[in-house]
Formats: C-alpha cells, sequence, structure tokens
C-alpha cells in the first residue's frame, strides 16, 4: 500500500498555476479574486487526457469552480461511470505537498466506494459518497455538466466528487438541470467557435454532517457564465444580446431558486457582494470582449 500511495505523489505534476491545463481557460487566464484557506487548483485528468480545471477547497471538501470547453451534444447522461476521487489531493496532503494556495494537480481519477488501497486519509480533503448517504434533502451537483460534453470519456471524466456540490434536490431538478439544458442548446445552436465555460458556487455557513462532523460545505448560490467570442451575428435578437458572453445565478434553498440570467458583468458585481470573493474579481479575461482578430484565432 505504501508502494502505491508513493506512486501517485511522484506520477502527480505540481506547481502555483493551471499552466497545465490553462487551455481551458478564455486567453488562457483563469478567473481572479476567488479565495479560500485550502486551494488545490486540479487539472482534472481522465484516461491519459486533461479534461477540465478544478479550483477546490480542500478545507471545505468543496470545488468553488470548474472551468471547461463545452462541447456540442445532445444531452444525453452517461449511465455507466462510477464515481471517483481525486487521489492528489490527498496524496499530496499527506507528504506535505500541498500546504500553500497555489498548488496544481494533475492525476487520473480514482474510482469509489473506499476500500483496503484507498489513501487512509482521503476523506480529510475531500468529499467522500458516505458523506451524501443521509444527507436526503441534496444530491450531487456537477458543475462541468455530463450534459456539456460529448465523447463519452469527456462525459465520464465529471464523474469525479472534487467536480460536485451537494445542492437541494428540487432546485436541482426544477432550476439548476433545466438551466444547464438552456445554456446547451443556445451554445449549440448559436455559438460558432469554442465556448469557454465557468460554473462555480458561493459559499455559505451551513454543512452536512456526518458522525457528527462537519462534512460539506452546503454553497449558497450556484452560478456559469460562458464566453463564445465567435457566434451567429445573425441570430434573432432575444439570443444575440447574450453573446459573446452572459451569465446566471440562483439560490442553493428549497424555495426561491429560480435562476436569474444576466449580463457579465452584472453577474460579476453579484459575486463581489458574496463571501470569500473580491472586490476585484473577475471571470473572463477583459470580459470576453477581444476584437475580430482575436476572435479568429479562437474559432474552431
Amino acid at each position: 500500500m505504501v508502494k502505491k500511495l508513493m506512486l501517485r505523489v511522484f506520477l502527480a505534476t505540481v506547481s502555483n498555476n493551471f499552466k497545465d491545463c490553462s487551455h481551458f481557460f478564455y486567453m488562457q487566464t483563469p478567473p481572479a479574486g476567488i479565495r479560500g484557506t485550502s486551494l488545490k487548483r486540479i487539472c482534472q485528468k481522465y484516461a491519459d487526457k486533461l479534461r477540465y480545471a478544478t479550483l477546490y477547497d480542500s478545507s471545505l471538501r468543496l470545488p468553488l469552480y470548474s472551468a471547461y470547453i463545452f462541447k456540442k451534444s445532445d444531452g444525453r447522461r452517461r449511465m455507466d461511470t462510477p464515481w471517483m476521487y481525486e487521489p492528489q489531493v490527498e496524496s499530496s496532503t499527506v507528504f506535505g505537498y500541498l500546504s500553500t494556495q497555489t498548488d496544481t494537480s494533475k492525476h487520473t481519477f480514482l474510482a469509489l466506494p473506499l476500500n483496503e488501497d484507498t489513501p487512509p486519509l482521503i476523506e480529510d480533503s475531500q468529499a467522500v459518497l458516505d458523506d451524501y448517504t443521509d444527507a436526503v434533502e441534496y444530491r450531487r451537483g456537477p458543475l462541468n455538466p455530463d450534459l456539456h460534453q460529448a465523447e463519452p470519456d469527456d462525459k465520464s471524466s465529471t464523474y469525479t466528487l472534487t467536480n460536485v456540490v451537494p445542492v437541494i434536490t428540487d432546485f436541482l431538478h426544477t432550476s439548476w438541470n433545466p438551466y444547464m439544458d438552456i445554456i446547451r442548446r443556445r451554445l449549440n445552436n448559436f455559438c460558432h467557435g469554442k465556448a469557454f465555460m465557468v460554473t462555480g458556487v458561493t459559499v455559505s455557513g451551513a454543512s452536512i454532517q456526518r458522525d457528527n462532523r462537519d462534512r460539506l460545505t452546503i454553497p449558497k448560490h450556484l452560478w456559469l457564465a460562458y464566453c463564445c467570442p465567435w457566434f451567429d451575428r445573425n441570430s434573432p435578437y432575444e439570443v444575440r444580446f447574450m453573446f459573446p458572453s452572459y451569465g446566471g445565478y440562483a439560490l442553493n434553498e428549497q424555495t426561491g431558486h429560480s435562476v436569474v440570467e444576466v449580463p457579465l458583468k452584472t453577474l460579476e458585481s453579484f459575486l463581489k457582494n458574496q463571501a470569500g470573493i473580491d472586490s476585484d474579481m473577475t471571470i473572463f479575461y477583459k470580459g470576453c470582449q477581444r476584437g475580430l482578430k482575436g476572435r479568429k484565432r479562437l474559432r474552431e
């Protein structure tokens, strides 16, 4: 077992930024102004390929955002993928490599549930399936959802607990999932190039307990923003004004959880008033506003 754990440490790459997966961010620039006490910058890897990026706070056992490239899809869910955890979040903590707020990992996921080969401190740094067992009001809500991906491996890569947050069941099914499908259809039809996505949370003071211990921090809001520099300029006005960028947010509550869609600047202004977010917070480089030359470089 010790040999397996050491192998995971040696295979991982740790640095002070997202450089190994910067291509998931518009102009290779991650969002700025999001704070945390124990941040891990994870380049999410599955089947030997980097799939997306996640900013994870291991002290809260909560991803603060996931950034990914939207892929046009039919919206079908992948039903046969086991839930996975990210071993680097735990193993590097064991050996002291992730003691600062500027660490990065890229590593292949390992499947849950836990077994005798699982690193013993995995539960200290991230959520496990048992944390959701008795949380009957909540479901696992993915920040990078599989319906925003097309290839089977890209869809499977979203089934890691470092990509999900505890979401009120009714909110997930009646508001958030339908909103994600609206975004899917909008980008399918009117985005002609790459669509850069960032989906995140704001933090509340509430948590889910297991064995009388705080385990999962419950998000106060979920939010999403997209940046599509190359879009259909002949689209109907009711859609066209939502390009190149737009966003939305909603309360993670039993009631009053309708999604509010807003321009990017309005979303950023809203987020700046939330806990854990600085007044200079930005989601996309220069607000996703670039000249025609810049948009051509991003065209697929």
